[in-house]
């Protein structure tokens, strides 16, 4: 019994991965030959499914802070010699991905974690190339959730007000390009973008 609903919840879990990654391929741009990355990976869905859209032309940075996942991760990409795929150790406060790098930057339930979102949005707009586009899937805070250490007060619990996500991200200079409240698990997905002009 406990198999097949190990089994069920994985099954579950690997379609809303794949119906989300379809959808960001979409509004962020994903073809071959794009340059993107995610942020704060876990076990690497998304990253994945981004590296097969991009193809060999294109390339993907896995990141994450966790040390195990971290190793995860590298042990599959090695497993799958991906040479379309990189995976870095993250930043508390910083991306650690090249200048002006990325043509799209995404990151799912992640941003709430972070401890200083001014310092990591402004790594995040030095990361996109002028013009690339950031895709934040989030969730306003929820009740019975445990605390998470380290983040700011004013976010209000375990989650991120959308508007208080839109305000951080508009101070470090992105605009918004738009907004979706239907996204799977009653979370939401803002899309920025770095202006062309920008420096």
């Amino acid at each position: 019994f406990f198999a097949a609903c190990s089994t069920f919840t994985s099954l579950v879990g690997k379609y809303i991965y794949e119906d989300e990654a379809q959808r960001l391929s979409s509004l962020v741009n994903w073809k071959p030959g794009s340059i993107v990355a995610e942020i704060g990976a876990g076990d690497g869905q998304i990253s994945f499914a981004a590296a097969r859209k991009v193809g060999p032309e294109g390339h993907v940075y896995s990141t994450e802070i966790d040390k195990e996942k971290l190793a995860s991760l590298q042990g599959k990409v090695a497993e799958q010699k991906l040479r379309n795929m990189t995976v870095l150790k993250a930043g508390a406060n910083a991306t650690n991905l090249p200048v002006a790098c990325c043509d799209a930057i995404f990151m799912r339930r992640v941003y709430h974690h972070f401890g200083r979102p001014a310092e990591m949005d402004a790594s995040l707009f030095r990361s996109l190339k002028p013009g690339g586009l950031v895709a934040v899937i989030d969730f306003a805070p929820r009740s019975g959730l445990p605390e998470v250490k380290d983040a700011p007060r004013n976010h209000g619990g375990h989650g991120v007000p959308q508007e208080m996500l839109i305000q951080e991200m508009q101070a470090a200079g992105f605009e918004v390009v738009s907004q979706f409240n239907d996204w799977p698990e009653h979370d939401y997905c803002v899309i920025f973008r770095r202006p062309a002009g920008s420096r």
